[in-house]
C-alpha cells in the first residue's frame, strides 16, 4: 500500500502547471515519503495536457490520467474512488493559489489525526465566492457538524481508511464533493486538525465558473450535500 497520493485535478492551467507539479515534487522528496501524484485533466482546451504529458517523461512520481471534461467536483471524486489504496489522500488544486511549502506541518500531524484540513487566511477572492464559500460552511455546520471552519479547502489530508466506504457512497456527479467529506468528517466524530493556509492571487488562467453560474452551481452542490446527509 503506497503511503501518500496525491489529488491534483487540473483544467487548463498551462501558465502553472509546471510550477505547482516542481514544488510538490520537490516538498514531497525534501520530506523523504513514498508518494505518487496524479493529475487529472479535465478535458483542457488549451496545452495543458501536453505539458503533463512531458513532465510525466521526467518525473517518475507524476502520473496523468486525460479524461472528458466533468467538472472539478468530480474530477476530484474520481481521483478519490480510484486510489483508495493509499493510507493517505492529499487532494490539491492545480491553480498554485496555495503553496506546497505549507504541506510540512501537516504531514507532520498526521499520526494524531484523522482529517487534516487547511482554513484559506489573506484570501484575495471574489465577492461571490467569498459568499458561496459561507454559505457552504453553514449548510454543512447546519446538517453535519460545525468543526471544520474552511469546508471546500483544496488543501486536504484524509486517512483513507476511515473515509473509503463513504467516499465510495458519493455519487460520481457531485458537485462539490469536499463538503461531503468534511462532513463525513464532522459526523464520524473524527479527529481533526486545522492550520491556517495562505491564499495567493491566482497568477495564470482564470475561473471557470464565475456570477451567476457560479450561484447557480453552489445551490445545486448544497441539495447534494444534504440529500447525502440523509441517504
Amino acid at each position: 500500500m503506497s503511503e501518500l497520493k496525491i489529488i491534483i485535478p487540473v483544467y487548463n492551467e498551462e501558465g502553472a502547471i509546471s510550477d505547482v507539479i516542481s514544488d510538490w515534487t520537490q516538498t514531497l522528496n525534501s520530506l523523504e515519503i513514498d508518494y505518487t501524484i496524479y493529475t487529472f485533466n479535465d478535458g483542457s482546451k488549451d496545452q495543458t495536457l501536453n505539458i503533463l504529458n512531458q513532465l510525466a517523461k521526467e518525473n517518475q512520481k507524476l502520473y496523468v490520467v486525460d479524461k472528458p471534461n466533468s467538472g472539478h467536483g468530480p474530477t476530484i471524486l474520481k481521483g478519490y474512488k480510484e486510489n483508495l489504496d493509499a493510507q493517505w489522500l492529499f487532494q490539491i488544486d492545480s491553480d498554485n493559489e496555495l503553496k506546497a511549502n505549507e504541506f510540512e506541518k501537516f504531514w507532520k500531524a498526521r499520526n494524531d489525526f484523522d482529517f487534516l484540513i487547511g482554513y484559506r487566511i489573506q484570501r484575495n477572492s471574489p465577492l461571490p465566492r467569498i459568499i458561496t464559500t459561507l454559505i457552504s460552511r453553514l449548510t454543512v455546520g447546519f446538517f453535519y457538524g460545525n468543526r471544520v471552519k474552511d469546508v471546500n479547502a483544496p488543501f486536504r489530508l484524509i486517512r483513507t481508511s476511515k473515509f473509503h466506504d463513504d467516499i465510495l457512497r458519493i455519487p460520481d456527479d457531485t458537485f462539490a464533493p469536499n463538503l461531503i467529506v468534511s462532513g463525513i468528517a464532522n459526523l464520524r466524530k473524527l479527529r481533526i486538525q486545522q492550520f491556517p493556509v495562505t491564499h495567493h492571487h491566482r497568477e495564470t488562467g482564470e475561473v471557470s465558473i464565475k456570477k451567476w453560474k457560479l450561484f447557480k452551481a453552489a445551490f445545486k452542490s448544497l441539495i447534494q450535500t444534504i440529500m447525502f446527509r440523509f441517504k
